[in-house]
């Protein structure tokens, strides 16, 4: 398996209580932690712009500009955003942020990207909310433009959605034949098929028998569309919240409910908990979390990318997690 880390940026609710002006140097700090460790291949921020599981006040950055501040930061590790919302930017002019990324990067960007789904903030910048159908359309149009942008430097589409002539993108991406592209999501009549056509890597779910659903899905789509199954990188997203005990699984997971309590309630807030984290493939000891991920990895799992939710204010959890389950899956 290759990692990649989630660095907190405030959507889920995972720098409350850091003063604004100093929570770019948490993630800088964050960013800088595992450009230095080998382990790490990846670091990855969410394209949103409200907090979940509900909206806030509290403090959400926007992912292209920590792609470009990452870029400068670092040296190392790859740059990924999962996943950016095709519809939040008019695609060639996304195509050309992230060209412009790449090149401050040394070329270190991968393209995360989906259809999107967050209604209430869809609505609050004033996007609406087409139809499933209409966003995951926008989905291949756009990808269409991404991949004219990157290898010819120029993008020409007539679509439903998308009208574009002769667009210009220069500098080329640093990387050969343009930036990776991540297609983020599970659909399994139109999102996979989506990856099938073009993706480089996939990110859908890495529970065992929902992993083991859409791999066959992919694999079929693959079939009727004509490209190589085994060439696509299957990634999976999980939420972390590990301890040398059981007993320190549960304290994380109990800082986890305080941190949302003022704003969910307590009875939510555990609920919270109880729905994302517990029972999940990295939530418990090393060896708990080894065997979880293990089983997932031997259905055609190649790239775990982890989120802890305490690592703007403790780090332990990342260093176990380094010293212990990355050594015994690598």
């Amino acid at each position: 398996m290759r990692f990649g880390i989630f660095v907190p940026q405030g959507w889920r609710l995972d720098l409350v209580g850091i003063d604004p002006g100093e929570q770019w140097a948490v993630m800088r700090g964050l960013a800088e932690r595992a450009d230095a460790n080998p382990a790490w291949e990846s670091l990855w921020v969410y394209d949103h712009f409200h907090t979940v599981p509900v909206p806030t006040e509290e403090a959400t950055h926007e992912a292209w500009t920590l792609m470009s501040a990452f870029a400068a930061a670092t040296s190392r590790i790859r740059l990924g955003q999962m996943c950016t919302a095709m519809s939040y930017r008019n695609p060639v002019y996304l195509a050309k942020v992230a060209a412009t990324v790449d090149l401050i990067s040394g070329g270190r960007v991968e393209m995360g990207i989906g259809g999107g789904w967050y209604e209430h903030e869809w609505r609050a910048y004033g996007y609406g909310f087409p139809s499933a159908g209409d966003r995951l359309r926008r989905l291949d149009e756009g990808v269409q433009i991404f991949r004219q942008a990157w290898t010819k430097g120029e993008a020409t589409l007539d679509g439903k959605h998308y009208q574009v002539d002769g667009a210009i993108v220069r500098p080329l991406p640093l990387q050969d034949g343009g930036i990776p592209l991540w297609i983020a999501g599970g659909g399994e009549k139109v999102t996979l098929k989506i990856a099938a056509k073009y993706a480089h890597y996939t990110n859908f779910s890495g529970a065992l028998d929902e992993f083991e659903r859409k791999s066959g899905l992919l694999r079929e789509h693959c079939a009727n569309v004509g490209t190589d199954y085994e060439a696509i990188v299957r990634s999976s997203n999980f939420n972390v919240a590990i301890g040398a005990t059981e007993a320190e699984v549960e304290q994380r997971l109990s800082a986890i409910a305080a941190r949302m309590t003022p704003f969910l309630g307590a009875e939510a807030a555990a609920a919270y908990v109880d729905n994302t984290y517990r029972g999940t493939a990295a939530v418990g000891t090393p060896e708990q979390v080894v065997e979880n991920l293990r089983e997932v990895t031997d259905l055609g799992l190649a790239y775990g990318i982890f989120n802890f939710p305490e690592a703007a204010y403790d780090t332990s959890g990342i260093e176990l997690f380094e010293r212990e389950v990355i050594p015994a899956l690598s």
